[in-house]
């Protein structure tokens, strides 16, 4: 589970990058129940509040040749530490770190094999406030191509502590993601090696991805179809996990619904 007490290497906040982003605000208010709160003037875009509660923020996407997607960011206690870290696994550095005002210091990377991530170190901001809740973060997941590569390299990073389990009918291994120090309560993401086809949004690289925790997968999968989005795999239901749907925004951003399993 993800909490607010945000553990060295445990997630912490996301923000989307989308092209339109009044038509983003309005997807996924729809789908999750998210109001925008605008940074002001002259700013595109803003936070997202699930009643009264930050949850994630979006952004005006302007960097040439993105595709518009989620940034998952990961709370360390010294970004450039964490960058000098990166740069020896043989990851880049795409924004180097830097102050957000007195909110905190945050650096955006790529994983030797192209998957981007983002770290902050807090300042007066910690992170969202809601997590682990309808409406909010409730797991992260890297769809890789290799993944010895991934575990070593976000290892050395992040120190994270790795699980393999079984996937159900033979289909492969899943790795679950644990903050270096914590119990397997903590578990807050997961890692899959995939084919070439999954990893098709993002030009053949690796990408992570949110999952939000709904209280009704089949309804919040009938919101995303109704407000322009698509749904790629799902509703299915998980064993020992929940009801899930992978799904695309408007403007192919990927994410996942998902309904946990009760206790």
């Amino acid at each position: 589970m993800i909490t607010t007490d945000f553990a060295p290497g445990s997630p912490c906040m996301l923000d989307l990058g989308a092209p339109d982003v009044p038509a983003a605000a309005s997807f996924y208010g729809s789908v999750l129940g998210w109001d925008l709160e605008p940074m002001g003037e002259g700013v595109e875009g803003g936070m997202f509040r699930k009643d009264g509660k930050m949850v994630a923020g979006l952004g005006k996407l302007t960097e040439e040749g993105a595709r518009p997607a989620w940034m998952i960011y990961y709370t360390v206690p010294d970004a450039d530490a964490t960058t000098r870290a990166v740069e020896a696994g043989g990851g880049t550095v795409r924004v180097a770190p830097m102050d957000i005002e007195q909110w905190g210091r945050m650096a955006q990377y790529s994983d030797p094999l192209g998957g981007q991530f983002a770290v902050w170190q807090p300042g007066e901001s910690k992170g969202v406030d809601l997590v682990d809740a309808p409406g909010s973060l409730c797991w992260t997941e890297l769809y890789t191509s290799d993944a010895a590569a991934a575990r070593r390299f976000y290892g050395d990073v992040f120190g994270w502590r790795f699980t393999d389990m079984p996937m159900p009918g033979g289909e492969g291994t899943y790795t679950m993601i644990t903050p270096a120090g914590l119990p397997d309560e903590r578990m807050h993401g997961g890692l899959l090696e995939v084919g070439e086809d999954a990893l098709s949004l993002a030009g053949g690289r690796p990408y992570w991805h949110p999952v939000f925790a709904v209280a009704d997968c089949d309804a919040a999968v009938a919101q995303v179809r109704g407000n322009g989005g698509t749904v790629q795999m799902g509703p299915v239901d998980a064993e020992g996990v929940g009801r899930m749907a992978l799904c695309l925004d408007p403007f192919k951003a990927d994410f996942v619904l998902l309904t946990p399993t009760e206790g």
